[in-house]
């Protein structure tokens, strides 16, 4: 990206609306709305306040009309000075007017290069941009807070905090390396691994909310799976929260694999409604039980649903045993709890969770209780807590914490003070690179890639 050039791009989404919003940022910004944006009082004379006016070409003709804002660097979303033109939104005057503002001297934006602005010119720190494009690509309430509170800086300061203590530390350190002869009130050995434990221990307790922000934003794979007619649809309908499987009383109803994303609770789920696992001579069902043994295998979560109304028989039992014995984490549903349990104890005992619940009747809440003991960390607050949200930051963190163990380690082991503050130095490193302060460019340009055009 040439980040001094003046960019432009449609904000809003493609395609017919009411409005539709362009955006100019550089130093030709107010000189390219000039151009083709007039009104009675040009939007740059008056900054942040919005203007109506004409949208014409380089003949003078009216395109459109609208309205024109300008922002001056740097009370703006990039820092740098900022136009907006809105404009009726059908789809050829949203292109004709872009482009009248591309003829006027401005480019077209890459993607998230509006973004990527903000960040260079110290608008916000990386994981606040990373939020940011989780916010706009969010699809549960969950997700939408989580990316809420790091926009707020919730992680950003939480590790800028970390890395301010490790630099007074070093600098405390260095201080005494450099100058031996002065009577400098330094820490001692003790004193110093105490301090980079203590660290250790914080980026540590951050690393782990990793659980729960996972959890949230990438969501977990789940399938739904065991014996026929057990509820299986039921139990899908009633997460997904809508009628999006077919339930008859025929057995093998469900014949291929239905995928939805959905919120248990505080938790993400990637789920899966999978046939009806039993020995089939039909073609087409054996199909579907093929695909469901396989989901559930390369599944991070099993919901083994069991009829409780029904007496198992040898198939039920062998089945019970299969899926308990899946690698993934296995939660056995006993559905039909409104009526009498007829599953003997030691048909579960090889589950180690066990919930009860009648999806008929939207009763769920044992799954979501077991599903969050599970997968979310009691009492962190998605929009007030700093939470690492996605799998760079908790890299990040996780190499941060291990690099202040090997310079406790150093310092135990005797060797010079140097080379325990070498390693104590790859912390810092690790640390900058939650927000962006030592971060690669080709990360930083590939977490950008992902951002749509106009933002």
């Amino acid at each position: 990206m040439h980040l001094t050039d003046t960019i432009a791009a449609i904000s809003t989404p493609r395609g017919k609306g009411g409005v539709a919003v362009i955006r100019i940022s550089g130093p030709e910004a107010a000189a390219v709305l000039g151009r083709v944006f007039f009104a009675a009082v040009a939007p740059e004379k008056r900054p942040r306040r919005v203007c109506f006016g004409v949208i014409r070409n380089a003949a003078g003709e009216a395109v459109d009309e609208g309205l024109g804002v300008f922002f001056a660097a740097p009370a703006s979303f990039t820092g740098e000075d900022v136009a907006e033109i809105s404009c009726h939104g059908g789809m050829l005057v949203t292109e004709t007017v872009l482009g009248l503002v591309l003829a006027a001297g401005a480019r077209m934006a890459e993607a998230g290069e509006f973004t990527r602005r903000a960040l260079t010119n110290g608008k916000m720190r990386l994981s606040e941009a990373e939020a940011l494009g989780a916010l706009l690509d969010a699809g549960t309430a969950g997700q939408m807070a989580l990316a809420r509170g790091g926009m707020e800086g919730r992680l950003a300061d939480a590790v800028r905090d970390a890395y301010a203590r490790l630099s007074l530390i070093l600098s405390d350190v260095y201080a005494k390396i450099d100058f031996p002869d002065e009577d400098l009130n330094s820490m001692n050995a003790d004193e110093l691994c105490a301090a980079w434990q203590k660290l250790a221990d914080d980026v540590g307790c951050l690393a782990d909310t990793w659980q729960s922000g996972r959890a949230v934003a990438e969501g977990i794979e789940t399938v739904i799976c065991g014996p026929v007619n057990a509820g299986k649809s039921t139990l899908y309908n009633a997460l997904v929260g809508r009628e999006a499987a077919i339930v008859t009383d025929v057995a093998g109803t469900t014949r291929d694999v239905l995928s939805e994303t959905v919120s248990l609770g505080r938790v993400t789920l990637r789920l899966s409604d999978t046939a009806g696992l039993r020995e089939t001579a039909d073609t087409v069902e054996k199909i579907g039980v093929d695909r469901a043994l396989a989901a559930a295998e390369r599944a991070e979560l099993i919901f083994a649903v069991f009829d409780g109304e029904k007496e198992p028989d040898a198939a039920d039992r062998a089945l019970a045993g299969k899926l308990a014995a899946l690698d993934g984490t296995v939660i056995a549903v006993v559905n039909k709890s409104d009526r009498p349990c007829r599953l003997p104890t030691t048909f579960l005992q090889n589950f180690d969770t066990v919930v009860r619940l009648a999806a008929k009747n939207g009763e769920i809440e044992p799954l979501v209780r077991a599903v969050e003991e599970r997968y979310f960390t009691e009492g962190i607050d998605l929009r007030h807590d700093p939470v690492v949200a996605n799998a760079r930051q908790y890299a990040a963190l996780t190499k941060a914490k291990e690099a202040l163990g090997r310079a406790i380690a150093a310092l135990r082991d005797g060797l010079p003070l140097d080379a325990a503050c070498v390693e104590a130095e790859s912390a810092m490193q690790a640390l900058g690179e939650v927000d962006g302060r030592t971060v690669d460019e080709d990360i930083v340009a590939d977490i950008f890639s992902h951002f749509c055009v106009g933002k």
